[in-house]
């Protein structure tokens, strides 16, 4: 427990403030406070919690939430073929860890396996427990301190836009692959055009077809990366 207590600190320390602008935003967006741990608990995807927010009080459809859904966290499908779950006892902490897994929590784990690292249940339960406590509590206590603030502030709903924003900066510095935004903001252009009230679904389609592409046709894939130093 004391390795998965020094694991996942970090992570952890991180993920704090992000709850806190998930609960602040939940509140700001006229939900009741106890919203915040039921969308944290049950989604526990912090991109997709943020979109959750605004599918909702935009009147997404059932279909269009379910796909929206799908496409942003496709990435667990493959996160699930490597992350360690076996380590785990079997039964409810094997399932807890199914649920549990998430980019920080795969990303560490990795790493701790790559660098030859001992994982055992305890360590590994630790992390994944603390992870998930790093992003539900905090955003409890962001959506009471949201009740204090008065209504008539605005900002907080760009919370979302700017979230994104900063991943996908942190995205492009690890790749340097110019290609990446300008095909997606194209795409997405191009949808907006398009199909306006359908926007995120076509241009996350599209996008998603483009990656499929070059994922198949690596000659493809070379010709549409652009490096930049």
């Amino acid at each position: 427990m004391r390795l998965g207590l020094k694991d996942s600190w970090l992570v952890c320390l991180g993920l704090v403030p992000l709850g806190l602008a998930f609960g602040l935003l939940v509140t700001q967006a006229g939900f009741a406070w106890w919203w915040a741990p039921i969308f944290s608990v049950i989604i526990y995807s912090g991109s997709m919690e943020f979109l959750a927010i605004s599918m909702v009080t935009s009147g997404f459809g059932v279909f269009s939430s379910a796909l929206t859904a799908f496409m942003v966290n496709f990435r667990h499908i493959f996160y699930g073929l490597t992350f360690p779950r076996d380590v785990a006892r079997p039964g409810l902490p094997r399932l807890y860890l199914t649920y549990g897994v998430t980019d920080e929590l795969y990303a560490l784990t990795s790493t701790l396996v790559a660098n030859g690292a001992r994982l055992t249940h305890a360590r590994l339960m630790t992390s994944a427990m603390l992870i998930n406590a790093s992003w539900i509590l905090p955003g409890i206590i962001g959506a009471l301190v949201g009740n204090l603030i008065p209504e008539d502030i605005e900002g907080f709903e760009f919370a979302l836009t700017a979230l994104f924003a900063v991943l996908a900066y942190e995205a492009f510095q690890s790749s340097k692959d110019l290609s990446a935004p300008l095909i997606a903001g194209a795409l997405a252009v191009v949808a907006a055009f398009i199909f306006p009230d359908q926007m995120i679904i076509i241009g996350l389609l599209a996008y998603f077809g483009v990656l499929l592409l070059r994922f198949w046709a690596p000659r493809i894939d070379d010709l549409l990366t652009w490096q930049v130093k």
